[in-house]
């Protein structure tokens, strides 16, 4: 392009006044003109309005005008065709047949909106066998410029020549190569068209038009806009654009996208192809965009312009004419890479384009997820095993294993494996943890392999149907196919499929910017975002994570793995003696694993809870309780129906020393604590309460325990005392709770199951999919926070609380509190915390900011309603 063409590009085309043709009525509008005139896209189709964009944006551009879809037939009149080509010429600055400084056109189609099937370009409008050879040695590559011709003359061919398709193809057999293949058409077209194909510029161009609408026109065309629902009669803008030879080595055209795909930083990404531009060029035959002549500042230049006009990350169409670059076609990528989306929202807030909060707002907490967990690679030929549920995020490969310590044999070797099995227990923790990933056939996604897995941040799918383990044999059979321990698979825990072999994995990395993105979240959101922790290492990840503190720590889960023998022994102690130096040793346990939890926490409030766990979970399997009057104690206290047995509260107005030794380590760890300067804010929660009565009792133990430590140490520890709404008759009673704790937390996982009547462990692979199916539910109760049942509780036992108390504090403690649809009810509802397990933190910060910004609307939609 030289400096005249340039002048004819962007700036030139803003002043051009618009061009009236001969046909009375019919306009031909320059691009730049078109918001001038009032059209829009309807008129003017997506192209036209890209291209009045980039000139309003003062970005180079290829010279070309484009003929309103209302008056579109025009330019199948050879007279309105005359005069958009002299337009070109005169937007160029070149003329057609200028042997100096060469001209050909184009012709492309759009319409009012993005539509696949739309009829190809047509090219090298303007060439004539004479001409061509002269055209061939501008460009320097004889295939560049047939190839193009030989596609554009056999679309006018059949589409406004009437020349019959097979007779076509017939001709293109023998003739290999493009310069033949034109020869071949030309000739064909002589014998059976309506008329010989012209060499006046200006019919080609008319006769391009009528191929055009023919093509649009023709059933396959109409097939396809029924398709996508569309009307049959959508009407088409024709757009004439101008298309300047050059020699090779400064010529060409190209693809570019403004944001490298893994990196997600500003590095224009693309292929640069020479010759004259084509739909669809020839595979691996793009040069990176390094290779242009003049290089790439003007194309970066743009789309960094476009970038900050957009706000999204961009592609663009050029041509590259004597070495400068000329916009084709510019729109935001309808499917960026998310790092892509991320880097660019902080890009833009950075440099004062968007505000934090708007670029807050274009970062969903799904992408946070998706950032924040390794992915499969999945190319559609891999081998689905089985379809489970999606437990806990994440992707992973391994081999299989069948039992805990197998998966510790392989973890320690430094081998990936996956631990199968058609249940997890609390031995199966070390397992579980060492273990890629996990994979049971029972349970749903508040089962306990899912609960530990995502407090591990390991994947997890749960509730694979018809999954069947022997260990004995060491086999799994998924339907008809038979597995033996160490074949490999692979599952991804956000989409709950596993397949075979061992697939790859692209790791979790997610860019700085991020972290940036988080922290304007925050500035945000009202809701607070705690983490459910019951270790010193889960501690520090959610706090490096974001997590503002513990919102469940559940003691149960200190006594898995080796230390279940300690709460066995208490539970199944022969007479008074025995249990209570079994207390003594459980209550030194715990006084080390509550001084690492509190250390981790430091300044920030800590919630935990008491023992609450299923009485089935701590009993050994029948028939290992080491003797028999052991065992007898054991076959006892087994129950049917564990989940509503004997847990929570219940078991310790059972065993009444029981929440006193845990209070007491709990006290004395927060003393040593506290010597180190390091001053926790302590909250002790009652589980699984019903009845006031309970609630009272155990409050009781608890003092008494804080009463003993000062007595002991001198320290009177400050805490709040509270306790769990599981039970919907809790939830009810709330006033009546408030008159005894300082804070609810509201179990949510079991809250549900007890409000539906549902059993989480089950009733996912067998009932909620056939609902879900069936329209019942839209979403699984225990994955999304069920609005009119539990979350009626929520309010309810909120409203009366505060009531009694109104400064209580308010959280949600069950999974829900990692799901962004629960967390905006959780906001609307006036909570103050939501908790969940640590790789879910920057996800709830997300949504927790998500939901702040779209009170205005709430608020504005009650008004309304109201």
């Amino acid at each position: 392009m030289s400096t005249t063409d340039g002048r004819s590009g962007a700036l030139a085309q803003a002043h051009t006044p618009v061009a009236q043709a001969p046909t009375p009525g019919h306009t031909l509008v320059p691009y730049g003109q078109g918001r001038i005139r009032g059209l829009d896209a309807g008129e003017l189709g997506t192209h036209g309005i890209a291209m009045d964009r980039l000139v309003a944006l003062g970005l180079p551009v290829v010279p070309g005008l484009t003929v309103p879809a209302g008056s579109a037939d025009s330019l199948c009149e050879p007279e309105t065709a005359r005069a958009a080509l002299e337009l070109v010429e005169q937007l160029s600055g070149r003329q057609i047949g200028d042997r100096g400084r060469p001209l050909l056109l184009r012709l492309s189609a759009s319409a009012s909106t993005e539509v696949a099937g739309l009829p190809p370009d047509l090219a090298c409008i303007g060439v004539t066998a004479a001409d061509a050879d002269d055209l061939c040695a501008v460009i320097g590559r004889e295939e560049a410029l047939y190839e193009v011709w030989a596609a554009t003359v056999r679309m006018i061919a059949e589409y406004a020549l009437d020349v019959p398709g097979p007779e076509l193809d017939d001709a293109l057999l023998d003739a290999p190569e493009p310069k033949a293949r034109v020869d071949a058409l030309l000739s064909t077209i002589a014998r059976h068209g309506t008329r010989p194909y012209p060499d006046d510029p200006a019919e080609q161009l008319a006769l391009a038009a009528r191929a055009v609408r023919g093509r649009w026109a023709s059933p396959r065309a109409r097939r396809s806009r029924k398709a996508q629902r569309l009307p049959a009669d959508m009407a088409l803008a024709l757009h004439v654009q101008a298309v300047r030879i050059g020699p090779s080595d400064l010529s060409g055209y190209g693809t570019a996208v403004s944001r490298h795909p893994d990196s997600g930083r500003f590095a224009p990404q693309g292929s640069f192809f020479r010759g004259v531009r084509r739909s669809a060029p020839p595979p691996h035959t793009g040069e990176p965009l390094e290779k242009i002549g003049g290089g790439t500042t003007l194309l970066e230049h743009s789309l960094l312009t476009l970038e900050r006009h957009l706000h999204a990350p961009v592609s663009v169409d050029f041509e590259v004419r004597d070495g400068e670059v000329s916009l084709l076609a510019a729109s935001a990528q309808s499917r960026p890479p998310l790092r892509a989306s991320v880097c660019l929202a902080a890009d833009l807030a950075g440099d004062g384009t968007l505000g934090p909060e708007e670029a807050v707002r274009r970062v969903g907490p799904a992408q946070v997820q998706e950032l924040l967990h390794p992915q499969l690679r999945l190319t559609g030929a891999e081998e689905l095993l089985v379809q489970g549920l999606p437990a806990s995020p994440g992707a992973a490969a391994g081999a299989i294993v069948l039992s805990s310590e197998r998966a510790l044999e392989l973890g320690a070797a430094g081998t990936p494996a996956v631990l199968v099995a058609h249940e997890t227990t609390p031995a199966d923790v070390p397992g579980m943890l060492a273990a890629s990933a996990v994979l049971t056939g029972s349970g749903g996604i508040a089962s306990h392999a899912a609960v530990v897995a995502r407090g591990a941040g390991k994947p997890a799918v749960c509730g694979a149907e018809g999954l069947r383990v022997d260990p004995v044999a060491g086999t799994v059979r998924i339907g008809d196919r038979l597995l033996s321990e160490g074949d490999p698979v692979s599952l991804d825990g956000r989409t709950g499929a596993v397949y075979a072999g061992t697939l790859p994995v692209t790791l979790a990395d997610p860019p700085p910017e991020l972290s940036t993105l988080l922290e304007w979240a925050d500035g945000v959101r009202r809701l607070g975002v705690r983490v459910n922790a019951d270790t010193a290492a889960e501690v520090n990840t959610a706090v490096a994570l974001g997590a503002e503190g513990v919102g469940l720590c559940r003691t149960e889960h200190q006594f898995l793995g080796d230390r279940l023998p300690l709460i066995r022994r208490v539970i199944l102690a022969a007479d008074p003696d025995a249990r209570t130096e079994a207390l003594l040793a459980l209550e030194h346990a715990q006084h080390e694993d509550f001084r690492a939890l509190l250390s981790a926490v430091g300044d920030r409030p800590v919630t935990v809870r008491l023992l609450d766990a299923p009485l089935h979970e701590f009993l050994p399997p029948p028939g290992e309780a080491g003797d028999a009057a052991t065992e007898q104690r054991a076959d006892a206290l087994r129950e049917a129906n564990p989940m509503l047995g004997l847990r929570g509260v219940r078991l310790a107005l059972l065993h009444e020393r029981l929440y006193p030794a845990q209070a007491e380590a709990l006290f004395a760890a927060w003393v040593d604590v506290a010597a180190t300067g390091v001053r926790p804010e302590l909250e002790v929660m009652i589980p699984l309460v019903s009845l006031p009565e309970e609630l009272a009792a155990a409050a009781a133990y608890v003092r008494g325990a804080a009463e003993a430590v000062a007595a002991r140490t001198g320290v009177t520890v400050p805490y709040r005392l509270g306790t769990m709404i599981e039970t919907p008759r809790a939830a009810l009673m709330a006033a009546e709770l408030a008159e005894h704790a300082e804070f609810f937390s509201f179990g949510t996982n079991d809250l549900t199951q007890l409000t539906y009547g549902f059993s989480r462990d089950d009733v996912e692979r067998q009932v909620l999919a056939s609902y879900l199916d069936r329209g019942f539910l839209t979403a699984s109760p225990f994955a999304r926070l069920d609005p009119h049942g539990v979350g009626a509780l929520v309010a309810l036992a909120a409203e009366r609380a505060r009531l009694v108390r109104p400064d209580i504090k308010l959280g949600v403690c069950g999974e829900h509190g990692g799901d962004p649809e629960s967390i905006a009810l959780c906001d609307e509802l006036g909570l103050d915390y939501v908790s969940c397990s640590a790789h879910r933190v920057p996800v709830a910060r997300m949504a927790a900011a998500h939901s702040a910004l779209r009170e205005p609307e709430r608020r504005s939609e009650s008004e309304t309603v109201s």
